[in-house]
């Protein structure tokens, strides 16, 4: 079940991606993001609210129990985790194509697979070993597809942006893994979340508005509610696939990132992006990753 419910939160966090892709082209970085933050908080307060002062929500999955001091200090850690990802990974986004920054993010596992092996003991077999490799085999042919479009990966920033919100969004999945052990679902979604909406508006207010003019300026695009409600609903079901006693975080995090077929295809179809052949043979490692690693988990 575990295992069904990673590969419905991938299809989700691509939609996501693709919102996020229109939201930011030709867009400012903060704003849309900080707008992200607030759109999830508030459609999320409303369990809070329904929970904490009424019994509709009493022994249903989306009633959120109070939390205390030491949970919201454990929560907040995540948001500082997560804001940190998130904030490189949309000046990533912003000025990478979809075909580059997704395979990229794709590679994130591979991380989350070391992290898990040395913090929770995880083992793979062999099938789940081979899917993780063809997934690094991707990463290095993907760099050579940048290269044909003028992306050097070892001298673009936005490349090292990617790569940054790679290993901080990796520390975020072992993370999770750890809170979901002594957490409920909904306390560390919601609170995450109003926690980085928090943090975002001394951002906003202080850093970005006095010098809104010396840079792209905000223009307000409805994909980025989008954003919010596709991300939502997509950690939802990831935070519950992980409070399966049986899931792997090494896993969950390999078939989260077949989100790539996605954002490819959005790439393809909607940005025109370029040299799309021999970015297929990027995906195709990817997508025979999921399936041996689907396979091996069996």
């Amino acid at each position: 079940m575990w295992v069904a419910l990673a590969f419905l939160s991938a299809f989700l966090l691509g939609c996501y991606e693709v919102n996020k892709k229109v939201s930011l082209t030709g867009n400012a970085v903060i704003p849309v993001l900080f707008f992200n933050t607030l759109a999830s908080s508030l459609l999320l307060v409303p369990f809070v609210l329904l929970s904490f002062y009424t019994t509709v929500l009493d022994g249903t999955a989306v009633y959120v129990p109070r939390a205390s001091l030491e949970e919201h200090v454990a929560v907040f850690i995540k948001a500082v985790i997560v804001l940190s990802s998130w904030m490189s990974g949309y000046f990533g986004i912003k000025h990478l194509p979809l075909t580059i920054t997704g395979p990229v993010k794709a590679t994130q596992p591979v991380l989350t697979l070391t992290g898990a092996m040395l913090v929770f003991g995880e083992r793979l077999n062999l099938f789940q070993w081979t899917g993780v490799l063809l997934a690094i085999a991707s990463f290095y042919l993907l760099s050579a597809s940048g290269r044909k479009e003028g992306i050097r990966f070892g001298h673009n920033k936005w490349i090292f942006f990617t790569v940054l919100s790679v290993v901080t969004g990796a520390l975020s999945g072992l993370y999770d893994k750890h809170l979901m052990r002594t957490m409920d679902v909904m306390t560390v979604q919601v609170w995450f979340n109003v926690w980085q909406c928090a943090m975002m508006l001394p951002v906003l207010l202080f850093l970005w508005y006095p010098r809104r003019g010396k840079s792209t300026p905000f223009v307000w695009r409805w994909n980025i509610i989008f954003v919010s409600v596709f991300l939502v609903v997509a950690d939802w079901i990831y935070f519950y696939a992980l409070t399966d006693p049986n899931s792997m975080i090494a896993i969950v995090s390999m078939i989260r990132r077949s989100n790539v077929l996605v954002t490819f295809a959005a790439g393809a179809l909607f940005f025109r992006e370029k040299n799309l052949k021999s970015k297929m043979i990027d995906l195709l490692l990817v997508i025979a990753g999921m399936i041996f690693i689907c396979i091996g988990t069996r």
